[in-house]
């Protein structure tokens, strides 16, 4: 199966992309088609030798392709996007005459005047003409593929008051249908323009050292990892990296959402995107420009903005069946009356047009796509990363919230508290003993240990280790001298079997006081315990308490001891606390919320939470930023290490299926109210365009009222 990749030039709404589903759905040897119509994006999955036949399609319905060359965010910006501002400009020039021309027709017949006078028919063909040839074009394409789009069922309802005699309606209809369509494109270009926004953050050229220790001004998209930038204060850092020389303070907010400037220095990360406010600082590059953080946020929200979300899978299965529904309506209401009851033909054809114009459901299928990228380009702006539409719209389900504690809930960054020595030894060799293990292992609780060896005046380098290996959930075993030790939680030294009555009134002591307990042992006994204490990040709290202002339910699940866990939920307000889990152990009891409680969310860090985060209905990466795993994992990453994030991901979602709601209700709502009115003999074409037109833009604006979301 191969998948080919097209940009097309003129797919501005769900009109052309019904067209050309149309058109390839059938083909032989086409499996699958993908849209994304805000980013004119169309992915072909097909199992043909070449694209020519798909190729040839295309140009049948007149579709303005070009090959995708890259998927890197903004590569496909084409030279027709790139002149649509002289575009735009001819058109309303042309639309101004033609609006004009059909005022003046209206005004002919208003004071005295036929609607068949030769004025009034010069009037109304030039403002049709001028107004109306590419709906014209676009409706005879669809008419000869026997799809009934908005562009033909538009030209059959003007060629029809054309024929019956109503040639300044044909002609106000036809122009107050074009402007509609023209800002309606402005108005999508505006959806368009969040993600650019996004995009437009990174600076093009960046100061880059040369060989010859001169510095050199560069395009962005050149400059490879490991080489060395500088940026004065003011300036936009244009690559990921890591600070070299220098220390400043910088803003994040355009990629964590963070409000207060972060303090920088030699060994720190830096995104591309963020802002450096005071000092200049040198530093080396991590990632090229189209792997940065930054792109990677992008392409997100663009592939995510691309997937059907629930309420859109809906809005696309009913309208194939509304449309050809009004179809039939409007074919009765023309043919029934006059050939059963006697009644006029010219008005009841009139009534059929009116139905004719409100009969395609564009407003319905054009909100959702709107209002779902809305909600996704806010939520980057807020340093929340949502995966896809269907995240975005289940958030407001969530009943329960589980969390990890280390890194989530704490700030990850645990210090020694006590030691205490359980075995005739010399403390000096024991501490060594267990920094020596701690060297090896990544887990923040080894950190402190090897922290706080390493800090001591005279540090004495750790002994040689071999045959090391992690124990899953428990600590970590290696070989020194011959020996073996272990160096772990208390779950480890009961299944060794060693814990005697010392060890365990220790650690149960150490536990109580919410401590995570370390203990150093051999093959026989326990040498030492390590008392190790984490900080409960200040923002946890209010985070918790929001949830539960939102209804969730907060469950903590940790390796950690149970004491420790129960303590520190204690301090934070957490509902529910589950101590000495294994990965296998946060997979059940993620399993046992679901069936509790429906849908359940899992806040980890994205690696060592993999299992947990894949079966909840949303995984939550922390601290997502430089983070490739997260990104590429979570359905939700929150691009720092704030929890708050999630109340407010939730609010999002409300707000989005709210608007959703909203826009489902206005777009069918108006149609109603029109489509009675028209079999009332009250609705004119006019009122039927607004109706179709006015609705359309209704719902885009109302959806577009996301990207600027309430703090």
């Amino acid at each position: 199966m191969t998948s080919t990749m097209y940009r097309i030039e003129n797919m501005d709404c769900p009109t052309e992309e019904a067209l050309i589903r149309s058109k390839l759905s059938s083909m032989p040897g086409v499996s699958q088609l993908e849209f994304n119509i805000l980013k004119r994006k169309l992915t072909v999955h097909h199992s043909l030798a070449n694209v020519d036949g798909i190729d040839a399609a295309l140009a049948a319905i007149e579709m303005q392709v070009v090959q995708w060359t890259d998927d890197s965010p903004g590569s496909n910006t084409s030279n027709a996007e790139k002149n649509n501002h002289g575009n735009a400009s001819k058109g309303w020039k042309l639309l101004t005459v033609a609006l004009v021309a059909a005022i003046f027709a209206e005004a002919i017949v208003w004071f005295g005047g036929a609607d068949t006078s030769l004025p009034v028919i010069a009037l109304a063909l030039l403002a049709i003409g001028l107004s109306g040839f590419e709906t014209y074009k676009k409706g005879w394409i669809a008419l000869k593929n026997f799809n009934l789009n908005i562009n033909a069922l538009m030209s059959i309802a003007v060629t029809g008051a054309v024929i019956i005699g109503q040639w300044p309606e044909a002609a106000m209809v036809m122009v107050l249908f074009s402007l509609a369509e023209m800002i309606e494109a402005m108005s999508l270009d505006r959806a368009r323009n969040a993600i650019r926004g996004l995009m437009e953050m990174a600076p093009e050229t960046a100061k880059v050292l040369q060989a010859d220790g001169s510095w050199q001004v560069l395009e962005t998209k050149v400059i490879t990892v490991g080489a060395s930038v500088r940026v004065a204060p003011g300036e936009r850092i244009p690559l990921d990296g890591e600070l070299t020389q220098g220390q400043s303070s910088v803003n994040q907010a355009p990629i964590t959402g963070e409000s207060i400037p972060v303090a920088k220095t030699i060994g720190d990360k830096v995104f591309a995107g963020t802002i450096n406010e005071t000092g200049s600082f040198d530093y080396r590059v991590t990632a090229i420009q189209t792997d940065s953080t930054l792109s990677r946020i992008i392409h997100a929200v663009e592939e995510a903005q691309g997937s059907r979300a629930p309420t859109q899978r809906f809005v696309d299965n009913f309208a194939k069946i509304y449309t050809p529904i009004v179809f039939i309506l409007a074919l009765g209401v023309m043919l029934v009356p006059p050939l059963f009851f006697g009644l006029p033909w010219l008005i009841w054809i009139y009534k059929a047009l009116v139905l004719l114009v409100i009969a395609c459901p564009c407003a319905l299928v054009v909100s959702t796509p709107v209002t779902v990228v809305s909600g996704l380009a806010a939520a980057a702006k807020m340093g929340i990363l949502i995966k896809g539409g269907v995240y975005l719209e289940e958030g407001r389900k969530l009943k329960s919230l589980a969390l990890d504690k280390t890194g989530t809930i704490t700030l990850g960054k645990p210090l020694v508290t006590d030691t205490f020595m359980l075995a005739d030894m010399d403390k000096e060799r024991c501490l060594r003993l267990a920094a020596s293990l701690a060297a090896r292992s990544d887990h923040p609780v080894s950190g402190a240990i090897t922290h706080f060896w390493m800090a001591r005046e005279l540090p004495t380098p750790v002994y040689e280790l071999s045959k090391f290996e992690a124990l899953t959930g428990r600590g970590v075993r290696g070989e020194i001298d011959g020996k073996n030790y272990y160096l772990g939680n208390h779950r480890l030294v009961e299944e060794l079997k060693i814990c005697n009555a010392a060890t365990e009134a220790a650690l149960q002591r150490l536990e109580a006081e919410g401590k995570t307990v370390i203990v150093l042992c051999d093959e026989k006994q326990p040498l030492a315990i390590i008392a190790v204490a984490d900080t409960v990040r200040e923002t946890s709290r209010q985070a918790i308490a929001e949830l539960h202002a939102l209804g969730v339910r907060t469950l903590m699940l940790t390796g950690d001891n149970e004491l420790t866990a129960k303590a520190i939920a204690k301090n934070v307000g957490i509902d529910d606390a589950r101590g000495n889990l294994l990965p296998e152990d946060k997979l059940a009891a993620i399993t046992e919320e679901i069936n509790g409680y429906g849908t359940v969310g899992m806040v980890g860090d994205g690696i060592n939470d993999a299992p947990a985060l894949a079966k909840s209905s949303i995984g939550f990466a922390m601290g997502a930023a430089g983070t490739d795993t997260a990104l590429e994992t979570a359905d939700v990453a929150l691009m720092d290490d704030d929890l708050r994030k999630i109340p407010q991901f939730i609010r999002l979602s409300q707000n989005t299926a709210a608007i959703l709601k909203q826009n489902i209700a206005l777009a069918l709502g108006i149609k109603v109210v029109v489509l009675v009115l028209a079999i009332m003999g009250i609705a004119s074409l006019w009122m039927a365009v607004f109706a179709d037109m006015g609705a359309s833009l209704i719902v885009i604006f109302n959806g577009l009222r996301l990207v600027r979301p309430s703090k």
